[in-house]
């Protein structure tokens, strides 16, 4: 008689990538919100050639970018769990990784619309 043994994994990460998603997505809306209210949202003084619905370009490409970087920010979940310097250089890499994403996403949204 052989014995078989049925060894079951249990997932690392604690939130689903679609929660970490929407999260990334979430505060990428909510920092563009800002940014586009505190100078020129609801300024009268919008340029003619930007168009009158100039303020959609950003309100897409900046969550969308936020939404990715909640994404790459779930893959490094893995390595907070191998050890303290291991979770300390997951969690800057995280953070660096998801800032960049918004960074770009940001210069994409807003270059020929409010930047030239």
């Amino acid at each position: 008689m052989t014995q078989q043994h049925e060894l079951t994994t249990q997932p690392i990460h604690r939130a689903s990538v679609s929660k970490r998603m929407i999260q990334g997505g979430v505060i990428a809306l909510v920092l563009i919100l800002l940014f586009l209210s505190s100078g020129g949202w609801f300024s009268l003084k919008a340029k003619p050639e930007w168009g009158q619905l100039w303020m959609i370009r950003p309100l897409i490409i900046v969550p969308v970018a936020g939404t990715l970087g909640g994404m790459f920010y779930y893959f490094m979940d893995h390595l907070r769990y191998h050890g303290c310097w291991k979770k300390i250089v997951a969690i800057i890499l995280s953070l660096f990784g998801y800032i960049v994403a918004l960074w770009f996403g940001t210069v994409l949204g807003l270059a020929g619309v409010w930047w030239h």
